[in-house]
């Protein structure tokens, strides 16, 4: 059965096939000109100095702003939702986290640092991280105003009010804690400014598997979904047996030539 998205293909014969590829194609490469141009528009915002003295916390002691660069001349921060008092991530953080420690092993070695960061004491994450295998540094703001000034945390009183201004105003939110990156360069002198922040779907760029999905005939399959957390997402230990795909991961021993995952079938 066709999912609904995809209930009604228009099914052609190869030559046409080509045709509408052909065109799609030249679309594309306008796409891809049309982001090149926009990667070149955000390099070239203003930038502007970063004048507190912010304080963050670690596995390894106290740590400031400067320290987080860790020899990089970037730096990009996740502003993960993880409030003081929580238990585990917000699902869709941990989704983005997911697609950061493969990307890392390159960037961070192209002057690039990664940092994510939460508001509840480092202690408090330290055993969700271990749990989801993560190796990127992951420090708190706990008692800093990092995560107020950069438009992640709220007040109640912004809460409150229905409307706390999230991603320069233009989000109706009114949540206490909120998703977002921003991103940071330390020149020679030890300066710090502060170059660009994202937030809502401006943190789609960091997901992999968006654009994995992206590429097949059912796209992100999303139809009435808020969300992506909303969605089909779980935290990614927590995809278990019971959904439709399990039976390739739970194949007999007379049954495991036949899977997708068997050695045979990925030599």
């Amino acid at each position: 059965m066709i999912p609904s998205q995809a209930s009604q293909p228009t099914i052609v014969s190869q030559q046409e096939w080509i045709a509408a590829r052909k065109e799609l194609l030249a679309a594309e490469k306008a796409q891809t000109r049309a982001n090149d141009a926009l990667s070149q528009n955000r390099r070239e915002l203003p930038w502007v100095k970063v004048e507190k003295n912010y304080v963050f916390d670690g596995p390894n002691g106290t740590l400031t702003l400067s320290d987080l660069f860790c020899g990089r001349s970037q730096l990009i921060v996740q502003h993960f939702m993880f409030a003081p008092g929580d238990t585990q991530g917000c699902v869709g953080c941990s989704y983005s986290a997911d697609h950061v420690d493969g990307a890392r092993q390159h960037f961070e070695n192209h002057d690039v640092k990664f940092v994510a960061v939460s508001r509840a004491p480092w202690r408090e994450f330290a055993q969700f991280k271990q749990r989801m295998g993560w190796k990127f540094d992951w420090v708190s703001s706990f008692g800093s105003e990092f995560n107020y000034d950069y438009g992640v945390s709220f007040t109640p009183e912004q809460v409150a009010s229905g409307n706390v201004g999230y991603n320069y105003g233009t989000s109706s939110y009114a949540f206490a804690e909120l998703p977002g990156v921003s991103v940071f360069y330390k020149d020679d002198a030890g300066n710090v400014f502060h170059t660009y922040s994202t937030y809502t779907r401006g943190l789609d760029i960091l997901v992999g598997t968006h654009n994995f999905l992206d590429l097949t005939p059912l796209g992100r399959n999303e139809q009435g979904k808020s969300a992506p957390d909303a969605g089909w997402v779980r935290f990614h230990d927590r995809y278990v047996s019971s959904e439709p795909f399990a039976a390739c991961h739970s194949a007999s021993a007379s049954e495991e030539k036949a899977c997708c995952h068997s050695e045979e079938a990925s030599s």
